[in-house]
């Protein structure tokens, strides 16, 4: 009895002293949970709205690129995906479950699409992971008779479902590829400006062309939606949403049926064309042979196609009227001309013999293209048969000084500025620019190549179609430009964006009339170079020009022609070279007189 009576007593105090353990640990846990749910009630009630409630940037529509007479060149055509929404695919378990699923209905589908799913094993467990409170898009750009198949079935199919996309389109594609560019799928890290955002529904960003030079305006600025998540990470439901601002349309200085002309005459050949107002320096067409269908990039190009393209020897990704760099040839005469006038190195009645060659040196010559020489010619007549020795002579009279300046004075061996990305400047040589890379100063025989459009001179075709602008225009340079309007959403109108003219060269016009009417005879008299370019019934001046390039065993030849029309009143200035022509008067005087065709006779001009 004793023995039990002592074992109680330790038994209770043991219960006394655990109880008030007890007691310490739960006001301990009080006073824990006052702090937490009182005073620190804002901290923690932050901190959870932090971690389930997530920001999603939602991409606004594009604007539209239109023509100049309002043609519809670039927008965004509806489309559909086929979207898997997890949360409602999800199982109990570890996240293989849910991968197994997700990819277990992927396969029924792809029976019934007839095609692969895009998402892969991979890409499935990526997203779960990263962008779980998003749908999952399987299957891009559905046609009539998928859509419809899953129509017939869709209630075999939970969570799952379409769901609208728009996808940039351009309706009249290949045409003016080069000038409108295409869009790819913008990089979430580097587009989106603002902090904070969770999740990026991907959107279009401009890679090329007026899509790349005008991109921010194009896109307009991305929307915002709160979404509630669960501690899983799967979607709860939506709070709130801020709308996206549509990009701005832009109206284009191109006339789409000159374009297409341009293009038409170049579909057979390696070249490019230009085509400007030489009153204002809009650019009418703008074509780069060959082109490619800039639709294939949309939403994104295969592999096989970007692999086809890039190694394609023809380069058809390259804008050849402002990338293009090639020996002008003779088209550049007038520039040597309107030099020796002003310089009084000679007027217009001054004869000049050619015999066929022109001596730059000790066993150097430079032949005439008429071997046998034109004898005793003027000013006008050497512009008509394009003589080389006349104006080899009198460049080297002048001195390279001369013709450097007036080729500068028109743009040439600089950027014109035009609103397009990667335009290249060409080359205009001179003497610092040989020593630095030839170790060899300036020499006669250098004038002399320079003269007659070879040697190191490079130009684009839009330096020269701004050069035959000049020339029709009085020697006004105008800016070329694509751009004509923004559209305001503040106003509901195009903001018409004006001309900017960049400078006024001082060409005495008499001196200028001489040389418009050689140009006039290249075209018009029967026997200028570019006869095969007049068009009957009305007057239009230009200058072929024939560039030799390569290995002269070669043989290889580009054909230049610049021309401005009508004569009296010009309204079109071009410029189109050829690569491999047989000749700028064989090859591309006939396309200029087709085009010339269509743009005098077809507006009754």
């Amino acid at each position: 009895m004793i023995y039990s009576y002592h074992e109680e007593k330790r038994q209770r105090r043991r219960v006394m002293m655990l109880t008030a353990l007890s007691l310490v640990m739960l006001g301990s846990l009080a006073v824990t949970l006052f702090g937490m749910q009182v005073r620190q009630r804002d901290h923690y009630e932050g901190s959870l709205s932090r971690q389930s409630i997530r920001r999603v940037r939602m991409p606004a529509q594009r604007g539209r690129i239109f023509d100049r007479n309002g043609r519809l060149i670039a927008h965004n055509r509806p489309s559909y995906e086929l979207v898997l929404y997890l949360e409602e695919l999800r199982r109990p378990g570890p996240w293989a479950n849910t991968v197994r699923e997700v990819m277990s209905v992927l396969d029924d589908l792809t029976v019934l699409m007839g095609e692969p799913a895009l998402p892969d094993e991979d890409r499935v467990r990526a997203h779960i992971h990263q962008r779980l409170p998003l749908p999952l898009v399987a299957w891009r750009d559905l046609n009539p008779r998928q859509m419809a198949r899953f129509a017939e079935r869709r209630r075999d199919f939970a969570g799952v479902d379409i769901q609208p996309a728009p996808i940039r389109d351009y309706p009249l594609s290949p045409a003016a590829c080069h000038v409108l560019g295409y869009v790819g799928r913008a990089d979430p890290a580097q587009d989106d400006k603002e902090t904070g955002r969770a999740f990026y529904l991907p959107e279009f960003e401009g890679k090329a062309g007026i899509e790349a030079q005008y991109d921010e305006l194009l896109r307009g600025k991305a929307g915002g939606r709160l979404i509630r998540v669960d501690a899983a990470g799967y979607r709860w439901e939506d709070m709130s949403e801020r709308p996206a601002v549509a990009g701005s349309d832009i109206q284009l200085t191109l006339d789409m049926l000159i374009q297409q002309l341009v293009e038409h005459e170049l579909a057979d050949v390696q070249g490019a064309a230009v085509v400007l107002d030489p009153r204002n320096g809009d650019v009418l067409a703008m074509a780069s042979s060959p082109n490619y269908d800039h639709n294939r990039f949309v939403p994104v190009i295969l592999t096989s196609d970007w692999e086809a393209l890039r190694r394609d020897e023809r380069s058809p990704m390259l804008n050849r009227a402002i990338a293009g760099r090639y020996p002008p040839a003779s088209t550049v005469k007038p520039l040597v001309a309107i030099g020796a006038l002003i310089n009084g190195i000679m007027d217009a009645g001054t004869r000049i013999e050619c015999t066929g060659s022109y001596n730059i040196g000790p066993g150097a010559s430079i032949r005439c293209w008429r071997r046998q020489g034109h004898g005793m010619l003027v000013l006008q007549d050497a512009l008509k048969h394009s003589c080389n020795p006349f104006f080899i002579d009198i460049a080297i009279r002048g001195g390279y000084g001369m013709l450097l300046h007036q080729a500068a004075a028109v743009g040439l061996g600089r950027r014109t500025g035009i609103d397009l990305p990667f335009e290249s400047p060409g080359l205009l040589p001179d003497d610092t620019w040989k020593r630095r890379t030839q170790g060899d100063g300036w020499r006669t025989g250098d004038t002399a190549n320079v003269a007659i459009g070879q040697g190191a001179l490079l130009v684009t075709p839009l330096q020269m179609a701004l050069m035959a602008s000049a020339l029709a225009n009085g020697g006004r340079i105008w800016q070329p430009r694509l751009a004509m309007g923004i559209w305001d959403a503040d106003t509901s109108s195009m903001n018409r964006l004006p001309p900017r003219l960049i400078h006024d060269i001082e060409w005495p016009p008499d001196m200028l009339r001489t040389i418009r009417y050689g140009l006039r005879d290249v075209v018009q008299a029967r026997d200028g170079t570019a006869y095969r370019a007049r068009v009957p019934g009305f007057s239009m001046a230009g200058k072929t020009g024939t560039a030799e390039v390569g290995p002269k065993h070669l043989d290889r030849k580009h054909g230049w022609m610049i021309a401005y029309a009508p004569f009296e009143r010009p309204r079109y200035a071009v410029a189109m070279v050829v690569e491999d022509a047989e000749s700028g008067g064989i090859t591309v005087a006939p396309r200029i007189k087709r085009l010339m065709e269509h743009l005098l006779v077809g507006e009754g001009l």
